[in-house]
């Protein structure tokens, strides 16, 4: 893990929109290019219409052209690591290869590392949809 992916991801959770829920996260995708994509999550008073952290910095990553990171780092304001939501796991599996490692962090320090395809085993796939 790279320090420069924690820094951005604990600079853009500061910056999440979550006046319901009050939980911050902050996402940051290393793409193939070298550059860092970020995202936070953002919440609207229509639950569930918020956007999550991860799909944040794949927006911004696909937005600059890029469709493949390397590495992937989550912080959030919560005493344990929190793995990405189902959704935001296939998300990044339609992005990254099933050795990328995903970093789970908390503010304090605390991280856990697993690769997509712990995160996602038996991801549904482009494999699936040819025929």
């Amino acid at each position: 893990m790279s320090e420069d992916l924690r820094q951005r991801a604990s600079d853009v959770m500061a910056n999440a929109y979550v006046p319901y829920s009050n939980f911050k996260v902050g996402a940051a995708l290393r793409g193939v290019s070298g550059t860092i994509y970020a995202g936070c999550n953002v919440e609207n008073v229509a639950y569930p219409e918020g956007t999550c952290a991860e799909a944040g910095a794949i927006a911004a990553m696909v937005a600059a052209g890029e469709t493949e990171f390397t590495e992937a780092y989550v912080i959030a304001g919560s005493p344990m690591p929190v793995t990405p939501c189902g959704g935001c796991r296939q998300k990044l599996a339609e992005f990254g290869k099933a050795d990328v490692p995903v970093t789970m962090a908390t503010a304090s320090g605390v991280e856990q590392v697993m690769v997509l395809s712990e995160l996602l085993p038996g991801a549904f796939g482009r494999a699936h949809m040819e025929g």
